[in-house]
């Protein structure tokens, strides 16, 4: 992902956990964007179990991009969109609280397997303004099982491009 919270790429079970980000109207036309699924697609507080830490953590990003890159103009349109559109991004925008987690964990309610919860270390290429994430769950537990399962299913669906809704997505 870039600063901007844009996902470049995914393996294939990244993309089955973030499924509610992808299948995301904000998302259509362009790579996926967290900042844009959490204040602009009420589905967001679905899957994230802790909305409030999840959008807190995405401002706070957002914050330290700009200051490191004040003049980067697609942040620049990103944060003029979601305060245009979000009250809440616009209240949270204006705190300026800046910071940023390379290590910690996280809860999400996926549509299908239900809540996982997952630890994550990220490691950043700054020279790129890149930031690779790597999660990880709790060995024989629930989490892990429902991992596996959406493993299974990404391993039966090796058609499906990111932009489609996966066929095993319930309505």
């Amino acid at each position: 992902m870039n600063a901007r919270g844009d996902v470049l790429a995914t393996s294939p079970l990244g993309r089955a956990l973030y499924e509610p980000l992808y299948a995301s109207p904000t998302s259509a036309g362009r790579a996926p964007n967290h900042a844009r699924f959490i204040f602009l697609d009420p589905a967001s507080k679905e899957f994230w179990v802790d909305w409030d830490r999840a959008a807190a953590d995405t401002v706070a990003m957002l914050n330290a991009a700009a200051a490191l890159d004040p003049y980067d103009k697609s942040l620049s349109e990103l944060i003029g969109e979601l305060s245009t559109r979000s009250d809440e991004f616009r209240r949270r925008w204006a705190r300026h609280d800046v910071h940023q987690h390379s290590t910690g964990a996280k809860t999400f309610r996926h549509p299908l397997v239900g809540e996982v919860h997952l630890t994550f270390e990220t490691l950043a290429f700054p020279a790129d303004d890149l930031t690779l994430i790597a999660y990880g769950a709790e060995p024989e537990s629930p989490t892990e099982d429902a991992l596996r399962l959406l493993a299974s299913w990404t391993a039966t669906d090796t058609t499906a491009e990111p932009s489609q809704e996966h066929p095993h997505r319930q309505r």
